[in-house]
């Protein structure tokens, strides 16, 4: 039997999202709540397809959904790593794959004088250091140093082209810390020369179709063109909110066969899709790899374990460490929230509890959440303010699909836990 909420704490939800929206504090959004059978035990549609349109926003609208796109394609990798076509740990076959890898140099930040220079990498790249974030890579829009680095022509991290790809140096040796960057693009690309397929064909041959979805693409169709949701800007007062241009164009733009060949399918940031579609590939991940609702094993559960199992316990991440943003435009500086100073610990100089790990493809959380998620949940996020999250122990999930910029808009991650504090509270009597 599926979750279900209560008349009156359903529209409690609905009415405090929609007093967000309504008064523009938060863009016009969609929210989803689940279990693992995949069936939606709430759901929420606010506003129009963006603050100046007229057209409403439905669950058919279609969404940049950013690094949601990682899951996606981290999937892609552990179906071929079960089929004994890809393996994780090594590298002489990532090589082979991608022989690009091996020429990447690390950018590195002299000490005193505050120059860069680049040396040799110490170890080769593995396909679940792509998969971890620990293969050296970073994102031009978050990292200082890259930037830095690539001025004055600068990199563009999201307009589907390979060359551009190609401009990253490293930040950081192989194996040696987690930084969050382009590695899935590369996992992605590996997909491609291993199946000798695109990645979108590959997508939808093995993921999208198998799971009854559609919408799901690299390539959105006309159709999906015409239901998209308008990307959103913050005002410099960080309050008033504008309609701005999609930032990954080329696929919208494509119109031929010949312009869409020559995009390059981002692993990492690529996807459209319809949130109320993309939620089953989570659903499938709560229930042990199978989906219920296609009667389908998209991967085996002992993967989905190996997916779920902190990957960096030798390098925790810190969410109190501040992170300076590269292109303020496109993302906030992190924390969004700053936490209070950290207090004296028995045992050690400072209390470092407030930790989360990563898995294959996504963060984990490593103690229960403030609102309601155990430990263990993994979640993620799209850079215009998507955000998911899949807790297991609970068999639930969420998803909130946003379109504003920069990335971190503190008014959506609000909104977002006070209605996943009170779905988790409205289902906490019937025993989650």
């Amino acid at each position: 039997m599926g979750r279900l909420i209560d008349p009156e704490t359903r529209s409690r939800i609905q009415s405090t999202i929609d007093q967000k929206v309504q008064s523009g504090t938060v863009p016009p959004l969609l929210y989803l709540a689940f279990d693992h059978e995949g069936d939606v035990f709430f759901s929420h549609v606010s506003g129009t397809r963006g603050v100046e349109s007229d057209e409403p926003m439905t669950r058919d609208t279609v969404f940049w959904v950013a690094s949601w796109t990682k899951l996606v394609t981290t999937i892609a990798c552990m179906q071929l790593v079960e089929k004994g076509a890809l393996a994780l740990d090594d590298a002489e076959q990532v090589a082979s794959l991608a022989p690009e890898l091996s020429k990447f140099k690390v950018i590195v930040e002299d000490d005193g004088t505050g120059n860069l220079r680049l040396e040799e990498q110490r170890k080769p790249i593995t396909l679940r250091m792509l998969l971890s974030h620990t293969a050296g890579f970073g994102y031009a829009f978050d990292d200082v140093k890259l930037r830095r680095w690539s001025l004055p022509t600068g990199i563009d991290d999201f307009n589907a082209d390979f060359s551009e790809l190609l401009r990253h140096q490293l930040v950081n040796q192989p194996g040696e810390a987690f930084q969050y960057g382009v590695g899935l693009d590369w996992a992605g690309l590996i997909v491609q020369r291993v199946t000798d397929m695109t990645l979108d064909d590959y997508v939808q041959g093995h993921i999208v179709r198998p799971l009854g979805l559609e919408e799901i693409t690299f390539l959105p169709t006309e159709s999906m063109k015409s239901r998209l949701a308008y990307m959103h800007q913050r005002g410099p007062d960080g309050t008033s909110l504008r309609h701005t241009e999609h930032i990954n164009r080329r696929p919208l733009l494509a119109q031929t066969a010949e312009d869409k060949e020559r995009l390059f399918h981002m692993g990492g940031c690529g996807l459209f899709a319809r949130p109320d579609q993309y939620f089953q590939i989570i659903a499938s991940l709560l229930n042990n790899g199978f989906n219920e609702r296609a009667n389908l094993q998209l991967l085996k559960p002992e993967t989905v374990a190996l997916m779920f199992k902190d990957q960096i316990p030798d390098k925790p991440i810190h969410t109190d460490e501040p992170w300076q943003s590269a292109k303020p435009l496109l993302a906030n500086p992190t924390p969004i929230f700053p936490p209070p100073p950290p207090t004296p610990k028995e045992g050690s100089e400072l209390s470092r509890d407030d930790t989360m790990g990563w898995g294959l493809s996504f963060a984990l959380t490593l103690r229960p959440g403030a609102t309601g998620r155990a430990t263990g949940t993994a979640w993620w996020e799209g850079l215009p303010n998507l955000y998911w999250f899949a807790d297991r122990a609970s068999g639930i999930g969420g998803i909130v699909a946003a379109q504003v910029l920069p990335y971190g808009d503190k008014h959506v991650v609000r909104l977002a836990d006070e209605v996943e504090k009170m779905i988790y509270d409205a289902l906490r009597p019937a025993k989650i």
